[in-house]
């Protein structure tokens, strides 16, 4: 990659970790007290998915649960793409880093009697998701470990700058472009570091329809892609079976109020689910999703309807959910909830091992942006936040390990944020309606088709560029994936192959698929044509 420009450089000691979510935090915490700067577009703590969590963060940690219960459930729901060694580190891990937590000051909900409150989601068949906050607890965890972190002399915030481009030289990382300030004042710094983690969050603002807030759209999956990282499954995404039908992004209804009971009704007043899956409202998400999807597809409308399971206790126990429900006009003590699926968590990323190291020298990742194998075709309801706190600590670990003696520098303070603006709205459309829970060759060739004239329009601006890259990425993988696994659907091969295969590509092999589907499409044109 040719050298860039840069209008000054800033020293980065220690580890460069990009995010400011609960992986990047995390990852910063369990480095100390080696040296970490971590790099956000706006306040850490503050932004991403993780903020938005509801449903909390799975663990065996009852008497009637195991470690290899919690695995075998994982490997379930990942419809046979799984790494079993992977879920196996997942479950046997997760107590400790909910020990971590509780030492970091998370205040987890807990019964009258001191023991952590645990509660049941979807495909889990004990309880086990520990929660802070009833279902803010995503929201509750990254903000205490933001003040954890701010208050450990071994982690540094660069906030306002947009990382935009991998630095290599000879194969390895040797640090990071971004653009600071705003407009003709924008200029682009350079951030010296030989040790990157990227906890850029998932993909899901590339489509219309979304639980993701902006900033989630595949930029660091993209941007180490455009650097040359292998990328796997990327055709996975995961929709949520229930958002409010309101707003973009649209609020989360999340999980545990179908745990608590609440029930899925057509516009018929009538429950659907107990016909397509014998766990009804708690299969699956994918299950789940394509169920509401099919409704809504045939013209019909899809409500949750908590009024008899949770009720008069919905405030208490949902606040988050209500609190979009009534900014919405809707009170679900009393009234059914208009739900639709929406791109929710991207179950691929960029391919790691077990601690977290990526295919280029010098970079690892964790969180949403990562594939570890731990998710299959089809992540497990609150495996996420525990994702990104078990992979965490694993690359800290790695890190930490390599006995690097990093340089004692003064970081400079950045300019003011650089406003990034919104994914192309002709882009989000194609990816939600031919790269989302039904697919088929001919809509995925179309959205190749839009992602390339898109990128084309780009003019240099690598932020898109990253963007573009992630969707290619997906929508290729989706076309080469001629199957339905979890995720990904296609109902043209409505079929699941006898033998489970994972994707591994490069950004290179998306643009020679997107090549040979335009060229195919081209070649049934003539032929009809000669007809």
């Amino acid at each position: 990659m040719a050298t860039r420009f840069a209008d000054n450089v800033i020293d980065c000691p220690g580890a460069l970790i990009l995010g400011g979510g609960l992986a990047g935090l995390f990852t910063a915490l369990k480095l100390a007290p080696y040296p970490a700067t971590v790099l956000v577009n706006a306040r850490a703590g503050g932004s991403g998915s993780s903020v938005w969590a509801q449903g909390g963060v799975s663990a065996a940690m009852g008497d009637d649960d195991s470690w290899e219960l919690h695995a075998a459930d994982t490997d379930a729901a990942g419809a046979g793409l799984c790494d079993p060694v992977r879920t196996a580190l997942l479950a046997q891990e997760a107590p400790a880093r909910i020990e971590d937590l509780i030492r970091f000051g998370v205040p987890f909900d807990r019964t009258a009697d001191g023991k952590l409150a645990l509660s049941l989601e979807a495909a889990h068949s004990r309880k086990r998701i520990v929660h802070a906050g009833a279902d803010r607890a995503g929201l509750v965890i990254t903000r205490t470990l933001a003040d954890a972190a701010r208050n450990t002399p071994s982690i540094s915030f660069l906030e306002g700058l947009h990382a935009v481009e991998l630095a290599m030289d000879q194969g390895r990382v040797i640090g990071l472009f971004a653009r600071a300030g705003f407009g003709a004042e924008t200029r682009l710094v350079f951030l010296r570091a030989h040790q990157i983690v990227f906890a850029t969050g998932g993909m899901g603002a590339v489509f219309a329809v979304t639980t993701n807030p902006q900033e989630s759209r595949g930029e660091g999956l993209g941007m180490a892609a455009r650097a040359g990282a292998i990328i796997s499954d990327p055709e996975f995404m995961q929709f949520h079976p229930t958002a409010l039908v309101s707003g973009d992004p649209a609020p989360l209804v999340s999980e545990t109020v179908r745990g608590a009971g609440a029930t899925l009704l057509n516009e018929k007043g009538m429950r659907f689910m107990c016909a397509i899956h014998p766990l009804a409202e708690l299969a699956p998400r994918d299950v789940v999703a394509r169920g509401v999807h099919r409704e809504i597809a045939r013209g019909g409308k899809v409500f949750l309807d908590a009024r008899e399971s949770v009720g008069a206790a919905f405030p208490q126990k949902f606040p988050a959910v209500y609190e979009g429900a009534k900014q919405a006009g809707i009170d679900p003590v009393t009234d059914l909830v208009p739900i639709a699926p929406a791109a929710h968590y991207h179950m691929g990323g960029i391919a790691t091992d077990e601690n977290g190291r990526s295919s280029l020298n010098g970079l690892w990742a964790s969180g949403e942006c990562a594939s570890t194998g731990v998710h299959g075709a089809n992540r497990l309801a609150s495996n996420s936040l525990l994702e990104g706190l078990v992979f965490g600590a694993r690359v800290a670990d790695d890190i930490r390990g390599q006995n690097t003696t990093p340089k004692t520098v003064d970081v400079p303070s950045p300019q003011p944020g650089y406003a990034v603006g919104p994914v192309p709205l002709k882009l989000r459309q194609a990816m939600s309606r031919y790269v989302g829970i039904e697919r088929d060759a001919n809509g995925l060739r179309t959205a190749l088709d839009t992602i390339g004239s898109v990128e084309r329009a780009a003019n240099g601006d690598l932020a898109l560029l990253n963007v573009t890259a992630a969707a290619k990425l997906a929508t290729a993988a989706a076309f080469a994936r001629q199957e339905s696994r979890g995720g990904h659907f296609r109902s043209d091969y409505p079929q699941t192959f006898a033998q489970a295969k994972r994707t591994f590509m490069t950004l290179a092999d998306a643009e020679r698929l997107a090549l040979e589907s335009e060229c195919s499409t081209e070649t049934a044109s003539t032929k009809k044509s000669a007809q």
